[in-house]
């Protein structure tokens, strides 16, 4: 008997594919001028249950946000901006005991603070898109972290480099 359903297309996205491309797309969201990034976290079961971006905390008007990256500390983002990570760790609506055991993708690897408010909420995975700070000291510790609390971590693997385009027409 001949099948007449057809055959699926092929060259769909993974499961990890999908959501990096999730992280990148609400990186997009950023105002930052130098650095964007975002995250989604995602159940066992493959459901999303928030996403975040980096930018300036709620209530602080994104024009008189400092975004620059050198200079005096307190004239920097630095001790202002709050971190994917964090944004779609807080945005989570949720029960708490949903984010256990949860996995988060991330474009870049959590810096110290990232890790402990991630290693706090129970997520048990972060996959990440780029390690660029791999040497500095925040991340050193960060990895030092996941490692002694079980979260586990690693490179997105992609069996080649791919484009994700969207058209929004």
């Amino acid at each position: 008997m001949e099948n007449n359903l057809g055959k699926k297309r092929e060259n769909y996205i993974n499961w990890d594919e999908y959501f990096m491309a999730i992280a990148k797309l609400s990186a997009m969201r950023s105002k930052d001028p130098s650095t964007q990034v975002g995250a989604c976290i995602v159940s066992n079961d493959n459901r999303i249950l928030s996403i975040g971006y980096n930018g300036a905390p709620n209530g602080f008007d994104d024009d008189r946000f400092p975004w620059s990256r050198e200079g005096e500390n307190l004239n920097t983002k630095y001790p202002y901006v709050c971190h994917a990570e964090l944004n779609a760790i807080l945005n989570y609506r949720g029960s708490k005991k949903d984010l256990e055991n949860s996995k988060i993708y991330v474009d870049l690897f959590p810096c110290n603070e990232c890790a402990k408010i991630i290693i706090q909420a129970g997520v048990k995975q972060v996959i990440y898109l780029s390690d660029k700070y791999k040497n500095e000291e925040n991340n050193v510790a960060s990895r030092k972290l996941f490692d002694e609390c079980g979260v586990k971590y690693g490179k997105i693997v992609l069996k080649e480099e791919k484009e994700i385009k969207i058209d929004l027409k």
